[in-house]
């Protein structure tokens, strides 16, 4: 299978581990992934909230890279898959059309609508397939309840999405089950982590990102795991303000979706780049049978 990659901002930075597990993960699975270094940030919900028509144009750009290529679209995040995927939505009104094709025009940039955008979960349970990924497990996840939290912008709009229920999606906690973890099933893990008003509101989004920990917790979870990198900094980056916004420690290892994919198909946790993360995963790796080292 051969991809166009979107890493999107914060794994090539802040969150170079979501990165080096994709890639590991990828090689593992006969995934090629094509780079484009001209690809631009997706506007991260912030610039559509703005101007509409901008951040329909600026992702229409980035799908037009890629449809010159002949790929399908790869991303590694849910809000990157959420801006993507609804910029090809919304190509489907002439108005937003006319108005994004009459910016995009002096730069030669043509995009036709014939990109598929593609966030890794899907990829892995629908294009690659749980029978495949699970013949390629060499250290199953026995022992270890893994709460998935999949974040707003991957099922929500559903309409626009097109793909699972927002309210009982059940990919990741099948993908969970095809690498040995035992999936916990919790309200929260369809709510938002806060991340939005993070910068805003700071007390606000910590007690929401709280809040769903907490509820994964109470539902039996001794790890989550997240398909976007912004959930990922709400619940590892700060979660010790969130820990003080309930009233109560946390202690809540945080994966990325690629990492535990990765951990169950015998990568290491220096492969992984599980060292980056600020709450300890260690406790987590503790409870696997044949627990990895290095």
């Amino acid at each position: 299978m051969k991809v166009a990659y979107y890493p999107g901002c914060v794994a090539q930075e802040s969150g170079k581990e979501l990165d080096l597990a994709t890639r590991w993960v990828c090689r593992a699975l006969d995934v090629e992934l094509v780079e484009f270094p001209t690809f631009s940030c997706c506007g991260s919900g912030f610039v559509d909230e703005a101007n509409e028509v901008l951040n329909v144009a600026i992702n229409a750009r980035n799908l037009a890279i890629a449809e010159r290529a002949g790929l399908d679209l790869l991303t590694i995040c849910s809000t990157c898959t959420g801006m993507l995927s609804l910029a090809n939505h919304r190509l489907g009104d002439p108005a937003v059309r006319a108005r994004v094709d009459g910016a995009l025009r002096p730069l030669g940039i043509d995009y036709r609508g014939t990109v598929k955008v593609k966030h890794l979960l899907r990829v892995l349970v629908e294009d690659i397939g749980l029978a495949t990924v699970r013949a390629k497990v060499r250290r199953p996840l026995t022992g270890l309840k893994v709460g998935a939290f999949y974040g707003c912008h991957l099922l929500r709009p559903a309409d626009e999405m097109g793909w699972e229920s927002a309210e009982e999606p059940h990919a990741f906690e099948d993908l969970l089950a095809a690498v040995g973890a035992t999936p916990v099933y919790y309200r929260g893990r369809v709510m938002c982590c806060g991340f939005p008003i993070q910068f805003v509101k700071s007390e606000t989004a910590s007690r929401i990102a709280g809040r769903q920990i907490v509820d994964a917790k109470e539902h039996g979870a001794e790890a989550m795991a997240t398909p976007c990198p912004l959930c990922h900094i709400s619940l590892d980056a700060y979660q010790a303000p969130a820990a003080r916004a309930v009233g109560r420690p946390l202690d809540m290892p945080i994966f990325h979706l690629p990492q535990v994919v990765g951990l169950a198909l015998g990568a290491t946790p220096e492969e992984l780049g599980l060292s980056r993360h600020l709450v300890p995963t260690e406790p987590a790796l503790a409870r696997l049978a044949g627990a990895p080292s290095g």
